[in-house]
């Protein structure tokens, strides 16, 4: 069985959990509010950015050359295309202002950057796979599931549930598994500890984003 499969079973309880939250179900049928919406793609605006200079980390530290350009691919992919998505809703709901960074946020940036600058470059690379592959069976999920139509969320939906976006997360996952054959058991568990962590931050992320999570002081 290939690293990504044995991973993904560890946390297939995550993705299941993910699945019945409400800013998912909601999400899905059309209802979630606008301003909990919002507030989720502030916060992902934030996200992005550390993601896409994560990637290049990345690819920085990527022993092959060809590892190197796709991760690079990613890199301009998260700030392109997924940007694009983000400003095409933000003139929709005539969103201005810049927020806050989360607490959350703050947090799963924070230990993606960490991992990565710390970590070997197969545990980071583990450390953002949860980003590309949970939101892939998020968009399928929701794609099977979604009642409504003229849903309001249509284009975040089809973004993360079209088949460009698949082929991008089966190349990912691929080059984990890739990683992975070449790592150590111990080193392993190290990739496997940290697709865990980030799924987990992908949860508290959403989660995070329908209680409009404020900093307490």
């Amino acid at each position: 069985m290939k690293w990504s499969e044995k991973t993904w079973q560890e946390i297939l309880p995550v993705y299941n959990d993910i699945t019945q939250m409400p800013f998912i179900t909601e999400l899905a049928n059309g209802t979630l509010d606008i301003e909990k919406f919002k507030y989720y793609m502030q916060q992902d605006a934030h996200y992005l950015e550390y993601f896409a200079r994560t990637l290049a980390v990345i690819s920085a530290k990527a022993q092959s050359v060809d590892t190197m350009l796709d991760f690079i691919r990613f890199s301009e992919g998260a700030i392109v295309v997924e940007r694009a998505l983000h400003d095409s809703y933000f003139k929709q709901f005539n969103v201005g202002e810049r927020v806050p960074m989360s607490p959350t946020c703050h947090h799963y940036v924070h230990y993606m950057q960490s991992t990565v600058y710390m970590q070997q470059v197969e545990v980071g690379m583990a450390a953002v796979l949860p980003c590309f592959w949970i939101y892939k069976k998020v968009g399928d999920y929701i794609l099977q599931i979604q009642t409504k139509e003229n849903n309001p969320y249509a284009d975040w939906i089809n973004t993360y549930g079209g088949e460009e976006f698949g082929q991008l997360v089966e190349k990912a996952i691929t080059l984990c598994d890739e990683a992975a054959d070449s790592c150590t058991e111990a080193q392993r568990k190290q990739m496997t500890a940290a697709f865990v962590d980030a799924s987990r931050l992908e949860y508290l992320f959403w989660d995070s984003a329908y209680e409009l999570e404020k900093w307490k002081r």
